[in-house]
């Protein structure tokens, strides 16, 4: 048996997401997309257009300034939602990577834990390593 591994596989608790999570998963979906960037794109050339019709007016200006900055302060979150998400996955496949390599180094496997200045040393170390 390698080391880290175990006889069964290990099952996830499976907890239903909360409603945010779900949100967060179908918006990351649907931004990513191509229609949805051509989507943006024909909503400002709407907007553009649309300009001599309203005469130009503050409101007219304020439409698009008021739509942008309330959809880019909850990206924020979103966006904030999905890589913490990804990044803690990541963390526990590297984690595990770590565990059943023989070659690394254990110490390493809660790295995203450590104080700055240790974190320092340990690159100062390897870099003094690479340079060997």
């Amino acid at each position: 048996m390698v080391l880290g591994q175990t006889s069964a596989p290990l099952k996830p608790r499976t907890q239903a997401p909360t409603l945010f999570a779900r949100f967060a998963r179908w918006v990351e979906r649907q931004v990513g997309r191509s229609s949805t960037f051509v989507l943006a794109i024909a909503v400002v050339l709407l907007w553009a257009v649309s300009g001599p019709v309203f005469g130009w007016s503050d409101t007219w200006q304020l439409v698009i300034n008021t739509g942008t900055t309330i959809i880019t302060f909850l990206m924020v979150f979103v966006i904030q939602n999905t890589q913490s998400r990804d990044t803690q996955s990541m963390q526990i496949k590297l984690d595990q990577r770590i565990r059943v390599s023989q070659l690394a180094r254990n110490s390493l496997i809660n790295l995203e834990e450590m104080s700055e200045i240790d974190v320092e040393r340990i690159k100062t170390a390897f870099t003094a390593v690479r340079a060997d």
